[in-house]
């Protein structure tokens, strides 16, 4: 099993080394800043079942420096680093920088391109200037960490081949939305995905997520889909291999 997007940082957790430990599988951690990318790194270097994306994150875009840039483009050879990311839009807080958002965003997705690596993105309402960036960078794969919008927007976003990472959220209760989604998208479009150490899943909602709960995740798309664990587990880790390119046999 591969969690496709975790923050497995010392900010979280006292105990990095077990967290990893206790994932049966590997993990993509995330970076969304300077120094979380320059965890990320470390952590790659370190663990053997540890691949890494390394971006800016939109609500981290204030704190972005030229050096920002230098930092990915310095390591994003690393063979274990596997994608531009967390990158996107987030509307959510404010609307106030939605210009500077697009501009880095789209500066992400340039570096995506360059370096053939795949873009991971934040999209929090803000779906459409999200689709229609995408629009202009056909030859970039994609994956929409966290999907949240609706089915009809899920529909294009595959038919541009656009992969959709499903967390914790599919197992709370007001997830009706999400449970759509997963049950009229075939498996070989969805990715799994903890987010780690948010969204952690029923039962542990609330509490501090780790990549292990993935097979929770794994479980909750089983049952919706009417389909064995195995088999979400199977199609999911074949997904992730291939989006991501990662030197991995199922």
């Amino acid at each position: 099993m591969i969690d496709t997007h975790c923050h497995i940082f010392k900010e979280y957790y006292d105990d990095i080394e077990k967290v990893i430990s206790n994932m049966p599988g590997f993990m993509i951690v995330a970076g969304t800043n300077d120094q979380t990318n320059l965890e990320v790194i470390s952590l790659v270097n370190k663990y053997n079942n540890v691949f890494g994306v390394i971006g800016i994150q939109p609500e981290e875009i204030d704190e972005m420096t030229n050096q920002s840039i230098k930092i990915i483009e310095d390591n994003i050879n690393n063979p274990k680093i596997v994608g531009i990311g967390e990158i996107g839009l987030d509307y959510h807080w404010s609307d106030t920088n939605q210009s500077k958002q697009k501009e880095v965003f789209k500066k992400m997705l340039e570096l995506a391109s360059k370096y053939h690596k795949t873009a991971v993105i934040h999209s929090r309402d803000a779906v459409k200037d999200t689709y229609d960036i995408l629009k202009e960078y056909d030859d970039v794969k994609c994956v929409l960490h966290c999907y949240s919008s609706s089915l009809e927007m899920a529909k294009e976003f595959i038919k541009k081949k656009v992969m959709l990472g499903i967390g914790g959220v599919i197992t709370f209760k007001n997830a009706k939305k999400l449970v759509e989604v997963v049950k009229e998208i075939p498996l070989d479009y969805l990715l799994l995905e903890t987010d780690s150490p948010y969204l952690s899943p029923e039962p542990y909602r609330g509490s501090l997520n780790k990549p292990e709960n993935i097979v929770l995740v794994a479980k909750k798309i089983a049952e919706i889909k009417n389909v064995s664990v195995e088999k979400v587990l199977e199609i999911t880790t074949k997904n992730a291999i291939s989006q991501f390119d990662l030197p991995l046999e199922v």
